[in-house]
């Protein structure tokens, strides 16, 4: 027999292929002999694609499973904050001990000394067995990072294939759990990355998973340029607003805002501004800053900023700048703009410089460049680049699947050096590539999905994302 619930995913199939029916009526007589009379009989025409029910009950499941993981891994969060201040409580008075033993050893015996050696000893194995905790926390997230990709990837499937009303409650179910698992990742974010907005650093040393949200707003895989990502210096009741634009061109004519993620995945903008014909842009490299766009503009080449608050447009030329140098995969990102803790910037390429990149800080109220600096990277070698607290870093690709940070400029030491800082790409090619100095997130566009990537920093302050080891 053919459940309920199968035979409704049955009869909205069907009826969404646009079949004629599904029923086929006639009569006939009695062959069997026992009975005069005619009988009524019914056929059922079962089309040849059948909705996967199956596929939606196991993503329901998996969704449940997921939900159970992220309340625990929420509650161990809490544990770790109070565990975290009751260890540096503890670590703050070994430390005042210490000191007053160094100053006047000889008021201390063999006994005292092998008690504080205890002491250290047993904070420095509860610190080790909070590393631990932590780092099995980092890799719950990654498993369920992994889970609810494959959510998605299902239900895109079904919603293209078959009725979306069908997955729209499963749908709902996965945006929950995605929602959770941001949450999560944000607290734990917070909890032991306290250097947000910090430039205590050497630079970078480490760039996470590829996170991948969702396709873009159109839900078309042919809206392949474009970006996303959150205001890098947010007004104020905008800080947890993201913004978004595609296009199956490299071109800008409009722009979304979500006022939070939740809406981002769920596609409900609350702001939609399309461009005046004559402030149109070009390329990949637009960012949002303090409610204002920031892109390139062919007529004249140059410069834009349009500010949403109050919707004025300003335009600026950098004589020298050239047309001809571009990204490796992202043609006519001849401008590219970039913020960080330190302010506004843009690269570009001259003719003078053979195509190397230049960089130049932007004044933000005058929209002038303040200063500029030559390197000796070539732009055409080059996938994309970004700024953190005034350092230049260059991405190039390694292979399919691989990007590498290589390259890193420091304007404050005009001091230029070749790293290696692999990461993985989540699709063959990407257009957008833009650091935000407010979660310390990048974020890049790849090839139509939303995706962003954890930094991890060579921290050289006190405070570091780790519990320091002590030492005897």
């Amino acid at each position: 027999m053919i459940s309920t619930l199968y035979f409704l995913a049955l009869l909205s199939s069907t009826m969404a292929q646009g079949r004629v029916s599904l029923w086929s009526e006639r009569s006939a007589k009695n062959e069997t002999g026992g009975g005069s009379g005619d009988r009524c009989t019914c056929d059922a025409f079962l089309p040849s694609s059948i909705f996967p029910i199956k596929d939606l009950v196991v993503v329901e499941q998996t969704a449940g499973e997921i939900s159970h993981k992220l309340e625990l891994e929420m509650g161990k969060l809490d544990d770790y904050e109070t565990k975290l201040t009751a260890y540096a409580e503890k670590i703050i008075k070994l430390t005042a001990e210490i000191e007053k033993m160094e100053k006047n050893p000889d008021a201390y015996n063999d006994a005292d000394f092998d008690e504080i050696k205890v002491e250290i000893k047993q904070a420095e194995a509860l610190i080790k067995e909070l590393q631990l905790s932590i780092k099995g926390s980092t890799t719950v997230f990654k498993s369920l990072r992994v889970q609810i990709r494959v959510m998605v990837t299902t239900l895109t499937r079904l919603e293209k294939t078959y009725d979306k009303n069908l997955v729209l409650v499963t749908r709902r179910e996965y945006i929950k759990v995605q929602l959770q698992l941001e949450e999560c990742e944000r607290r734990h974010q917070e909890l032991f990355n306290p250097n947000i907005g910090s430039c205590a650093h050497t630079g970078i040393i480490k760039v996470s998973k590829p996170i991948v949200s969702q396709l873009n707003a159109h839900l078309t895989p042919g809206y392949i340029y474009g970006g996303w990502g959150k205001d890098s210096k947010p007004v104020p009741d905008r800080e947890s607003m993201y913004w978004y634009s595609g296009y199956s061109s490299g071109s800008i004519v409009d722009i979304r805002f979500y006022t939070n993620y939740k809406n981002l995945i769920l596609r409900n903008h609350f702001q939609h501004h399309n461009l005046h014909s004559s402030w149109t842009g070009t390329g990949n490299n637009f960012i949002i800053r303090d409610n204002t766009l920031y892109y390139q503009i062919n007529t004249p080449f140059g410069l834009a900023k349009l500010n949403f608050t109050t919707m004025g447009y300003e335009s600026r030329v950098i004589a020298r700048a050239s047309a001809r140098f571009s990204y490796t995969n992202s043609p006519n990102q001849n401008f590219d703009f970039a913020a960080d803790e330190t302010g506004l910037w843009v690269t570009y390429a001259t003719e003078e410089s053979g195509g190397r990149l230049v960089i130049a800080k932007i004044n933000e109220p005058s929209f002038g460049v303040e200063e500029e600096w030559q390197t000796s990277v070539y732009k055409p070698g080059v996938s994309n680049a970004f700024m953190v607290c005034g350092v230049l870093y260059a991405v190039r690709t390694i292979d399919i699947q691989t990007e590498e940070i290589f390259y890193k400029y420091d304007t404050k030491t005009k001091q230029e050096s070749y790293i290696s800082v692999p990461f993985e790409r989540f699709r063959d090619k990407y257009s957008n590539l833009d650091y935000n100095p407010t979660d310390q997130k990048l974020y890049m566009y790849n090839d139509g999905y939303y995706v962003n990537y954890h930094l991890w920093f060579n921290h050289t302050a006190k405070a570091t994302v780790e519990p320091p080891t002590l030492l005897i």
